[in-house]
């Protein structure tokens, strides 16, 4: 017995809403599952006997809140603890909190049934379950099984990720440039062959996308040395315990690689379909075709990085402007790492348009050879 694409829609659909609620209201009652308290806010007070608190050289504010929250897990469960929170107005640090909202927290004095504790932060699992499936719904319902395809290429990527940089982390000898130049290997294969297929022209889009990234790391590691790195601000990198050379290098390999990957196969893509429209069209024409798309796609994918890599650093220059910084001294150290991210990923943009014109219609070549 066959079922028509309307009742598998249906089915699919189906199943997606219910694990969609299913898992919301699983991260709303999922106390049991952390071993620190957790207290919900059932009355939040300004302390109106303590006037809000100029801090030097700012406009920042001071305030302070107490808060009644009843615990959620473990053996004190339903009892009432007693909280102090203090927070600014800009809330960089902290959070003005209100009542619903789920806290971890840590118990200080338990005198009976008073309990007081401290703030160790919010409980965000279900905002991030929520925008999740945010993400998933419209992928799938944008990109239907190229979407399917995706999700599951991110989620394998995601995974290898993290145990690959676990294994960097317990492992005094690993590479971490090593690491990544494997990731971005894997990365590359099962991310194009699970969204394109297994083809030639994924093979073509392999090839161009692991050329354009390693020779834009290539050329950025020439300049780090002849320049000896003047004008790198590795002040964010203050804490890690690893040489902030080689991560920084790891970094812009991964970072660039989205947007090179995302290069090659629009341009490959479009090199093809051309072909497969007109296989009689000459080689010329098709490089001809080739870089009016790259020329066309080219500024986007630049300025794409660019505010990609800027934007996580809009919160600290704000907050160093805020504090009286000169504005150079504010840019050079929290933009000079972002910057050469971004500039050194738009030279893999710029490289990857001919690599991946000329690996296309070598391919392309071969098989009309071929026939």
């Amino acid at each position: 017995m066959k079922i028509n694409l309307g009742k598998k829609a249906f089915f699919l659909y189906g199943f997606i809403l219910l694990c969609l609620i299913s898992s919301i209201v699983f991260v709303q009652n999922n106390f049991h599952l952390y071993e620190q308290p957790i207290a919900e806010v059932v009355e939040a007070t300004l302390k109106e006997e303590q006037e809000a608190i100029d801090l030097p050289n700012t406009k920042d504010h001071l305030f302070y809140q107490h808060l009644v929250g009843k615990i959620k897990n473990g053996d004190r469960k339903g009892q009432l603890i007693s909280l102090e929170n203090k927070y600014s107005s800009s809330g960089a640090y902290d959070h003005n909190y209100q009542i619903g909202d789920e806290l971890f927290v840590s118990i200080q004095t338990n005198n009976g049934e008073s309990l007081r504790g401290v703030i160790d932060g919010p409980k965000r699992d279900k905002y991030v379950v929520v925008a999740a499936w945010l993400f998933i719904l419209t992928v799938l319902l944008i990109g239907k099984r190229s979407g399917l395809f995706s999700l599951i290429s991110l989620i394998i990527n995601v995974l290898v990720l993290s145990l690959a940089l676990n294994n960097y982390v317990n492992s005094e000898r690993a590479s971490l440039l090593l690491i990544c130049g494997g990731l971005v290997v894997f990365f590359t294969v099962t991310s194009l062959l699970l969204i394109s297929g297994n083809n030639e022209k994924t093979y073509a889009a392999i090839l161009a996308t692991l050329a354009g990234t390693f020779s834009a790391l290539l050329i950025a590691y020439i300049v780090m040395v002849l320049t000896a790195e003047k004008g790198l601000r590795y002040e964010e990198m203050a804490f890690i315990t690893r040489s902030p050379q080689k991560v920084f290098l790891a970094s812009i390999l991964v970072g660039s690689l989205g947007a090179v990957m995302d290069i090659a196969i629009t341009i490959t893509s479009s090199l093809y379909e051309l072909y497969d429209k007109n296989k009689d069209i000459p080689l010329k024409d098709l490089k001809a075709s080739g870089m009016e798309i790259g020329k066309d796609i080219m500024g986007t994918m630049t300025n794409v990085l660019f505010f990609a890599y800027v934007s996580g650093s809009i919160p600290m220059v704000l907050l160093y402007l805020k504090n009286g910084s000169a504005l150079g001294y504010t840019l050079s150290m929290n933009l000079s790492l972002e910057l050469t991210r971004a500039l050194v990923g738009s030279i893999g943009i710029v490289l990857t348009i001919p690599i991946s014109i000329y690996t296309a219609t070598y391919f392309i070549r071969k098989k009309s050879a071929a026939k």
